[in-house]
């Protein structure tokens, strides 16, 4: 098995110090590196960006601009760099935004299928977006629906995903996409079960979904944002003194999940991002991100 190597990204798309920006301390010390018993772990630490700022950009219209940008060209660099160097990239920290840097960089290396575990399926128009916040709209920019506009180092990186190179599992945000009179990626042709389905038949959705992009690829990347699961399972989801959506998985089913996925093979790394330290003072919750983590590194083939 190859060595696993852990990258941190203290990134916040509010632009707030804390929260998101420090998951990724947080689950270190929560014992991350021991999630991965019988692998060879290499911290390669945090990806370094320019200091947050809540207000939107110029060249995106996106929140923390700067620190956006910089992320998107590092981590995908740092990424891109591991899976070449044989290693099996975690990335741990931020939220969704992180796939704008991720994509791109191992589209250009070769070519990659995208599993996105997710409770929304982020593809807001950036032109209908109310606050800019680029975690709801990385699938959208990625696949080419908005986007258009953009200048600047993220512009350079977009389009970067075929339908037929994404999956998505677990999605419940119906109601808030017709707010905003957006459809859904499976109207488009896109591989999707949504949060019902996912919960009835968590491994065979899974593995259906994997098959999908092991036809296009032969690897893939395996995103799981955190807000999959109900809010009732993780509260430190979401922003503070704002009710979360309910109905997401529970822990067993996105467990099962993701290690039937990752057990066929093919998957070259993992993130994992939406975690707010912030609303868990007690690290409980980090505790038990770190434990989901051991049960994928264990169903990895040779895990």
């Amino acid at each position: 098995m190859a060595d696993v190597e852990l990258i941190g990204v203290p990134f916040d798309g509010y632009g707030r110090a804390g929260h998101q920006a420090v998951a990724a301390q947080v689950l270190r010390e929560a014992g991350l590196d021991r999630a991965w018993s019988g692998h060879t772990v290499v911290d390669g630490g945090d990806v370094a960006l320019p200091a947050p700022d809540p207000g939107r950009g110029e060249l995106t219209t996106l929140m923390n601009e700067s620190a956006l940008a910089a992320m998107a060209v590092s981590l995908g660099s740092r990424v891109a760099g591991a899976v070449r160097a044989g290693r099996f990239p975690c990335v741990v920290g931020g939220d969704c935004a992180v796939l704008l840097g991720i994509v791109p960089a191992l589209q250009a290396d070769g070519g990659m299928g995208l599993l996105h575990v997710d409770g929304h399926e982020d593809t807001m128009p950036l032109e209908r977006s109310e606050d800019g916040e680029a975690a709801n709209a990385e699938i959208g920019l990625l696949l080419g629906l908005t986007g258009r506009g953009l200048r600047g180092p993220l512009a350079e990186r977009i389009p970067a995903l075929d339908g037929r190179e994404l999956a998505v599992l677990g999605p419940r945000d119906h109601e808030w996409r017709r707010r905003f009179g957006v459809g859904s990626l499976a109207q488009r042709g896109v591989s999707l079960w949504d949060v019902q389905e996912v919960a009835a038949a968590p491994g065979d959705c899974a593995r259906a979904a994997v098959r999908q992009l092991r036809s296009v690829h032969g690897r893939w990347w395996l995103h799981v944002d955190l807000d999959v699961l109900d809010p009732d399972a993780l509260p430190a989801q979401g922003l503070p003194d704002i009710e979360d959506e309910p109905g997401g998985l529970t822990w067993p089913q996105l467990t099962r999940a993701l290690t039937a996925a990752v057990s066929l093979g093919g998957c070259a790394g993992t993130s994992l991002a939406v975690y707010d330290p912030d609303q868990d003072d007690d690290r409980s919750q980090a505790r038990r991100i770190v434990r989901l983590v051991a049960d994928l590194a264990a169903a990895l083939p040779g895990g």
